[in-house]
């Protein structure tokens, strides 16, 4: 297309030079003869007279000349024709050099292709013959086999019959003289054996069991650091207690109807203790009294304001702690409100034990022990996790058994979990190896040696109010305080006493223990009244 492009163009351009050239000379002679007339200037109009022989001369000049240009351009432009043609003769020489190696090159590849193809379908082929023949084989074997049975068969009812008519034994019979036999020879051997492995399995039992339970308590040990129920604020001086207790002691009444501790202020001239079981509370009240202390402006309004803040930090912090503490187990898909609820454990101590430290520990033996004995890992593990739950519901009128049970069963834990909870005091009759394990576990963290604080002075103390409490009433007849103080049962002299009274007497010692004892967590009241008569014969 190129080439008869250059070609138009040049012809085209050839014919517009000799038009322009013949504009030109035409143009030029009627210019000079304008001149001509312009220097002439005559008085009076004359006829035109025809163009002198100069004239002439010079116009055919200008002519000659004209042409003698087009000629050139002609030439030029033949010139320049012939080479584009011969550019055009080369280009599509070496264009159709080009066409012809590749078409040759795509021939070869696909002449290449087909032959492999050809020789796959040829292996193709092959194979599909030696599985026909095979196929053939075995259907040949499978036939060959099903005669040899039959005529085994055959053979062996044969020789069962010679064998019955030569014994005068049937077949039954036969059998249940030889195990007979059998057993009179190896009785003696069986039994031995028998108390041999029984020997041995309880002994490896034995073995076995201390060490999974070694190696859980290896791998589940932990440091702690012992815990109180007070928390302690310094102070820069005493001028800050009369700022705290306030006009009329406003500041300081406002402080605990807020947040639930008792302050203590005349301990010491440099601190403040507040005290309270819920370790929650205790630790936004020590927070706000920090921050108000360094704000200086302590008056009801700005306690409101500190303490408000303090408990939605607390939230988060709470938060934060028990995704931390799920990650940690490797449990995922907790509700949040199970896990704001599980962050709580980072306050919460039992006996001085930290209940997320504890929570960790326990975890980590219970899975422990469940990989060991072939138990479902995931139930005890998610029973390690939240069997102690209940501690933190806030509900005093509910152990924190029952409160860890109702917690699960409105988060719609698995009933497997819910045992675990509801068994890890031995308060239900285990239902599943996993809730036996969980207890072992709990057992083991809280009961080991460091694991719990416990002034043994003030547990005596604890122990003998709660049975003082019972025997000051005149029907008693011995109190028993139990469980480490969390169960007092209490025996009642039956013929000072009425069936009525087991339960009024029962509910006057919870109101008064509530009242005089401080006892962490809930303590179960038992009253038993048993009337026993006896009659004996006369010899």
């Amino acid at each position: 297309m190129s080439f008869f492009s250059n070609l138009s163009t040049l012809f085209s351009a050839e014919d517009e030079a000799k038009k322009k050239a013949k504009a030109d000379a035409r143009a030029s002679f009627l210019k000079s003869q304008q001149n001509q007339v312009k220097q002439v200037k005559p008085a009076k109009p004359v006829a035109p007279t025809p163009p002198s022989a100069a004239q002439q001369a010079s116009a055919n000049s200008l002519l000659d000349k004209a042409r003698q240009e087009v000629d050139s351009m002609v030439r030029d432009a033949r010139s320049k024709a012939r080479e584009i043609i011969v550019e055009a003769k080369d280009e599509s020489l070496e264009i159709r050099s080009k066409i012809e190696k590749e078409t040759r090159r795509i021939e070869q590849e696909m002449a290449t292709q087909q032959r492999d193809l050809q020789s796959k379908l040829d292996k193709l082929d092959f194979r599909f013959e030696q599985i026909d023949q095979k196929e053939q084989r075995i259907d040949q074997l499978k036939k060959d086999l099903e005669v040899q049975k039959i005529e085994l068969d055959k053979s062996r009812a044969q020789t069962l019959e010679k064998l019955q008519e030569v014994s005068g034994y049937s077949e039954e019979k036969a059998k249940a003289i030889l195990f007979e036999g059998l057993e009179k020879k190896l009785s003696h051997d069986l039994a031995k054996m028998v108390s041999e492995k029984e020997e041995e399995a309880k002994l490896e039992a034995d073995e076995k069991a201390q060490e999974i339970l070694i190696d859980a308590m290896r791998h589940g040990a932990t440091d702690y650091v012992a815990e109180y129920t007070i928390s302690v604020v310094n102070i820069p001086s005493e001028e800050i207690k009369g700022k705290i207790i306030g006009k009329s002691g406003r500041n300081i009444h406002t402080f605990e109807r807020r947040t639930g501790v008792e302050i203590d202020l005349d301990s010491s001239a440099t601190e403040i203790k507040l005290s309270c079981f819920d370790p929650v509370r205790r630790e936004i009240a020590r927070v706000s009294m920090e921050r108000l202390i360094k704000d200086g402006r302590i008056q009801p309004a700005r306690i409101e304001e500190i303490v408000d803040k303090v408990e939605q930090e607390i939230e988060r912090i709470t938060f934060d702690a028990g995704k931390k503490l799920i990650h940690e187990i490797g449990v995922y898909n907790i509700p949040n409100g199970l896990v704001s609820m599980l962050g709580r454990f980072k306050y919460r101590f039992s006996y001085g034990q930290n209940m997320i430290k504890h929570t960790i520990e326990e975890t980590k033996m219970g899975t422990s022990i469940a990989h060991e004995l072939g138990l479902d890992a995931n139930v005890v593990k998610l029973g390690c996790l939240l069997h102690d739950i209940g501690k933190i519901s806030g509900n005093h009128d509910e152990s924190h058994v029952q409160a860890g049970v109702r917690i699960a069963k409105q988060f719609n834990m698995p009933q497997e979990v819910i045992d675990c909870i509801a068994q890890h005091h031995e308060d239900e009759p285990f239902s599943s190896p996993e809730s036996m394990a969980v207890y072992i576990a709990d057992a083991i963290s809280g009961a080991r040696p460091g694991a719990r604080y416990e002034n043994h002075e003030d547990y005596i103390k604890r122990l003998s109010s709660l049975e003082a409490i019972a025997m000051s009433y005149e029907e008693v007849k011995q109190a028993y305080a139990i469980q480490a103080g969390r169960e007092l049962r209490v025996l009642l002299i039956p013929e000072k006493s009425k069936d009525d009274d087991v339960t009024v007497l029962a509910n006057k010692i919870r109101d008064r223990v509530q009242k005089e004892v401080i006892v962490p967590g809930n303590v179960t009241v038992t009253v038993i009244r048993e009337y026993r008569e006896q009659a004996v014969t006369k010899a």
